[in-house]
């Protein structure tokens, strides 16, 4: 798979992949009587590969998730999702329904539950109403179909303003894949290690071993290349089902094309997630480059990302260079103020130690665009690059977190 071609599916989502089909329901968890349980099944028993939050305060759904992933060797036949209620920090009884989640989609679709992924995201805190967990589950798995995809990505939404799904067909020299997925996160989101939940589909045979490597190489530069506010989630998670029903088999030698697929997919849903971010009004997209090593450079692309300054400078549209450069300074990446330079879109604004400050109403007014690329090299020479995507800071990302419990 040395050369791959992937074309976007438009309106594709999770269940486009051969052998998947999907389902979102209403089961009362949230107040609203909006859809609130997803589900997502295999055909078969398929390779599973996951990725989960670093927060050490983690959600009993992830360590039930990830006790299945290492109990069933990597297999998996359906991931199923709740919205409205995180299931964290919960005690026993969190352990309890995040395990009665399994076993309740495993007795209904006929699979083991340890071949069962579970999510949960919402309020922290706030146990689980099993009652309407289990009403959702047995209509979710009335309901699944090829076309359920879309109501399986609405069922996920909490503070998300509209729903994030991607599909792609990969071509290669062995034949045609798909690769399918819905995402949310809307709050809470910061890159240490997926900060969202997102499950992907693809119907290539590929070993676990080799769906973990390619998942964990993709996450890098997207769903850990995305930040909202900075706070990390309990409940991150991101999977990957690959049941083999296309015929198309990718190797340990097809690495790089497996990861070119599944970025097709997982980017645009990652970019969704920050152009959906809480009170967003603007995706910003931030290079750093001159950096001493890519892991420097990310380190600085980070803080600038993660910067309040920065964003709230963005939102107003104000061209405030000098807020960049003071972050990339206190990044803990190399840095030379004498070689560093900042863009705002086409418009330099500082290089070499001196301002340009002549070019700032230019700057300003590009600003007013609801897409913005800011660059800053950090000065050292090197050759390091790096990107994240962010947002702005609005007074309506201090409003929904200031009411979200209430």
């Amino acid at each position: 798979m040395s050369t791959v071609r992937v074309k976007s599916i438009e309106g594709g989502g999770v269940s486009t992949p051969a052998g998947f089909r999907a389902a979102g329901v209403a089961c009362g968890i949230k107040p609203s009587g909006a859809l609130d349980l997803s589900l997502v099944a295999s055909a078969a028993s398929a390779s599973a590969a996951a990725v989960f939050t670093t927060n050490l305060a983690v959600a009993a759904p992830v360590v039930v998730s990830r006790e299945n992933v290492e109990r069933s060797g990597g297999r998996a036949q359906a991931v199923v999702i709740n919205s409205g209620c995180a299931n964290a920090c919960t005690g026993l009884d969190g352990m309890e329904h995040a395990r009665a989640m399994a076993d309740l989609t495993s007795s209904a679709l006929g699979c083991t539950s340890r071949e069962v992924l579970v999510a949960s995201t919402g309020v922290i805190g706030v146990k689980l109403d099993m009652a309407k967990a289990r009403r959702g589950i047995s209509d979710a798995a009335r309901q699944l179909s090829a076309t359920g995809g879309a109501a399986a990505a609405r069922a996920i939404m909490t503070t998300d303003p509209f729903p994030k799904e991607a599909a792609i067909e990969a071509t290669t020299g062995g034949g045609t894949f798909r690769v399918g997925g819905m995402a949310k996160g809307s709050g809470m989101i910061e890159p240490r290690m997926a900060t969202m939940l997102g499950v992907v589909t693809t119907d290539a045979a590929v070993e676990p071993e080799v769906l973990q490597r390619a998942l964990a190489m993709v996450v890098s530069d997207t769903f850990n290349a995305i930040s909202v506010d900075g706070e990390c989630s309990t409940n991150d998670c991101v999977f990957v089902l690959a049941n083999g029903r296309s015929g198309v088999v990718v190797t340990e030698s097809e690495l790089a094309g497996l990861v070119s697929a599944l970025r097709g997919v997982c980017e645009p849903l990652a970019v969704g997630i920050v152009r959906g971010g809480e009170g967003a009004t603007k995706l910003i997209t931030i290079r750093v480059a001159g950096a001493v090593s890519a892991q420097d450079a990310r380190m600085a692309a980070r803080a600038i990302a993660n910067s309040p300054l920065v964003k709230t400078a963005v939102h107003g549209g104000d061209p405030n260079w000098g807020r960049l450069i003071a972050v990339a300074g206190r990044s803990g990446a190399a840095f030379s103020l004498n070689g560093a330079s900042v863009r705002i879109g086409p418009v330099l604004l500082f290089a070499n130690g001196t301002p340009f400050d002549d070019r700032a109403p230019e700057a300003a007014e590009y600003l007013r665009s609801r897409e913005i690329d800011i660059e800053v090299d950090l000065g050292t020479g090197g050759s390091g690059r790096s990107h994240m995507w962010t947002c702005d800071l609005s007074a309506e990302y201090v409003r929904i977190n200031a009411e979200y419990r209430t």
